[in-house]
């Protein structure tokens, strides 16, 4: 490889991760509208979350469909990369698993939304579960077994067991300023504690 190839490789990386970074930043910002404003929120308010023009968002995501689906995936992979990183850092997995739980709840709040709308592809949207599953399932089991094994919780307890209790108690959440999911899943977790 040439000097000019060696530089022009090295010139192209940053780019790289300016644009990763910058669809990063875009993706965090559409769904954070999407818990405001739901998955209807305009294009130009999403742009302005992200610091971006809405030209940037079309060249990225040309339909609303592909943003939506693309912010699921996202917001999967996030939360996926969350487990790890919480039990490495949190003081007990107990706590791991309940910074975890926070960040899974923050994320089907907007899945439902997400949801409503991806239903009318439904092979798509099969095949946008069936990644949920595959990426969190084992996440949660790593955090149950992590906070079981230190005798934090009771040891009969399933991933996708208490993944879909969680997501049972979030349904509806957005829609009535009356019910607390957070608050019913912060009473899941204290009850995973073993008996006394």
């Amino acid at each position: 490889m040439g000097d000019s190839e060696e530089r022009g490789k090295q010139a192209a990386e940053p780019k790289r991760k300016d644009a990763r970074r910058n669809k990063e930043s875009l993706l965090d910002a559409a769904a954070a509208a999407f818990v405001t404003s739901g998955v209807d929120a305009p294009v130009r308010d999403i742009a302005a979350r992200a610091g971006v023009g809405v030209g940037t968002i079309y060249r990225h995501f040309p339909t609303r469909a592909d943003l939506i689906v693309a912010v699921y995936r996202h917001q999967v992979e996030a939360c996926a990369e969350a487990g790890p990183a919480l039990l490495a850092t949190s003081p007990a997995p107990y706590v791991a698993l309940g910074r975890w739980i926070s960040l899974f709840v923050d994320f089907l709040v907007t899945k439902h939304g997400l949801a409503a709308v991806l239903q009318s592809d439904e092979a798509g949207f099969e095949t946008l579960h069936t990644h949920f599953l595959d990426r969190l399932v084992p996440v949660c089991a790593q955090l149950l077994e992590a906070a079981a094994a230190a005798g934090e919780i009771r040891s009969d307890l399933e991933a996708y067991a208490l993944m879909r209790g969680v997501g049972n108690l979030c349904i509806g959440a957005e829609n009535d300023p009356r019910y607390d999911a957070r608050r019913l899943v912060e009473v899941l977790i204290a009850g995973l504690r073993p008996p006394n």
